[in-house]
């Protein structure tokens, strides 16, 4: 069985640096052969459409400036291009990085490496890497949904055009994408320097690989929940993270982001009830699937002495079994990241599925 060649999703808002980063990736001496599908946008590439006709130059550059839902179909046959031209010997490559287009939403070209049997055999989806531009990154966050699902989505975030604004902008901009995302990385990218290890084999996608939630985002919620005597928080707490209600308590936002992407955290130390986990779990996917974003967690189970690992992009889930519960103590830590969440109602059907 041949080794499967990693991808990276590359995402970003329009100038948010993508082919400045992407330039110097496909310059730089690292001895990595990577083939690139690149999806353009904007006018000057209307003529793209009558250029890439023939369908052998599809391989590179993707016809209708979108690599979302619509044009899901000519990624798999762009993918499965490289893989037949790899097989012919005509080309040789040992990644891929797949550029979207600054207004495409990264759920469906994630999904297409969990839902094409072909593509699934060949490819490992290795992570999402997102680029934010600090100038215009409150008004792009503000006004598009798709830039915030495009933090939502990733497994790894980078600062770019950092220089042009203040170090207080930078860390109220990192304040208010760990709130949506607490579980990527969060770096800067000066005129696309980042170090190739910070980009690639960040193996976001990997069910166990450990779960990074940044500590610091554990941390404000702890804050948060100090003034609460019960373990979730109730109806009126108003500390919905990511949705800023402006509640007296809350310590932490300069400027209130009503952002419909949010995030939080579930953790208990009981175990979970298997079969109420089960159905708790596939109710809320078919209810809100298209708004869960990203969702991961190591989960203790019930009578398994071993962890349980699982993670989803929208209603595809996978679990897998973990390490044993070596020298620390077994508990649940779970990450949702979706649109307009029902937090409350989250954790409290959660913690009804406890044994």
């Amino acid at each position: 069985m041949s080794k499967l060649i990693p991808v990276t999703i590359l995402t970003g808002f329009l100038g948010s640096g993508k082919t400045t980063l992407l330039k110097r990736i496909l310059n730089e001496q690292h001895g990595m052969k990577i083939a690139v599908i690149e999806n353009e946008f904007g006018e000057e590439n209307i003529d793209n459409e009558i250029l890439v006709q023939d369908g052998r130059e599809q391989i590179v550059q993707m016809s209708n400036g979108c690599i979302c839902c619509t044009i899901r179909g000519d990624l798999v046959q762009a993918l499965s291009d490289l893989i037949s031209r790899q097989d012919a010997g005509e080309i040789q490559f040992d990644r891929v990085v797949i550029e979207t287009t600054g207004v495409a939403n990264p759920g469906p070209v994630a999904q297409t490496f969990f839902m094409d049997d072909e593509i699934a055999s060949r490819y490992l989806l290795d992570a999402v890497v997102t680029l934010v531009d600090a100038k215009h990154a409150d008004q792009q966050l503000d006004k598009q949904e798709e830039a915030q699902r495009q933090v939502g989505f990733a497994d790894a975030i980078f600062i770019t055009k950092a220089d042009l604004v203040s170090d207080a902008e930078i860390d109220a901009l990192r304040h208010r994408l760990l709130h949506m995302n607490p579980r990527a990385p969060i770096g800067t990218a000066h005129f696309g320097e980042a170090p190739i290890e910070s980009i690639f084999d960040l193996r976001g996608f990997n069910l166990n690989a450990k779960l990074e939630i940044d500590p610091d985002f554990l941390k404000a919620e702890e804050h948060d929940h100090e003034h609460e005597h019960d373990e979730h928080c109730g109806d009126d707490c108003g500390h919905d993270h990511g949705h800023a209600h402006g509640s007296a308590h809350d310590h932490h936002h300069h400027h209130h982001h009503t952002d419909r992407i949010g995030s939080f955290v579930f953790r208990s130390d009981k175990p979970f009830h298997y079969e109420r986990l089960e159905q708790f779990l596939s109710g809320i996917l078919s209810v809100y699937g298209e708004r869960l974003l990203r969702y991961k967690g190591v989960l203790y189970m019930e009578n398994v002495d071993r962890k349980v690992v699982f993670q989803g992009v929208h209603q595809l889930m996978g679990s897998d079994i973990g390490g044993k519960w070596e020298d620390e103590t077994p508990g649940t830590k779970m990450v949702f990241i979706g649109v307009d969440l029902p937090k409350d109602a989250i954790l409290k059907g959660l913690a009804n599925c406890l044994a």
